[in-house]
């Protein structure tokens, strides 16, 4: 799953940061159901986040919201760049 709708606010700068978020998992009796996800991506708008934690967090949510273990759940967030530079921060 992929959505370029992700945005959080930077704890330093308190600007805020967008991003390509990519989600990769191997379903086993669950899976994410796009809304749901979507809703919860808009959730972080208003939080500050570091873009490495922020990854992790997603990983662990759709883990424990999928009943799998973390390593099975890939995230990849793709900063879109600001002053410049960009950073992508995977699990």
């Amino acid at each position: 799953m992929r959505s370029d709708e992700l945005a959080a606010v930077c704890p330093i700068t308190s600007q805020p940061d967008l991003y390509v978020a990519t989600i990769a998992y191997r379903p086993k009796s669950l899976c994410l159901e796009s809304k749901s996800l979507k809703l919860y991506l808009a959730r972080f708008r208003n939080e500050g986040h570091f873009c490495e934690a922020l990854a992790v967090r997603i990983r662990d949510d759709v883990a424990q919201a999928l009943e799998l273990e973390a390593g099975d759940v890939e995230v990849a967030l793709e900063q879109k760049a600001r002053g410049g530079i960009t950073i992508t921060a995977s699990t």
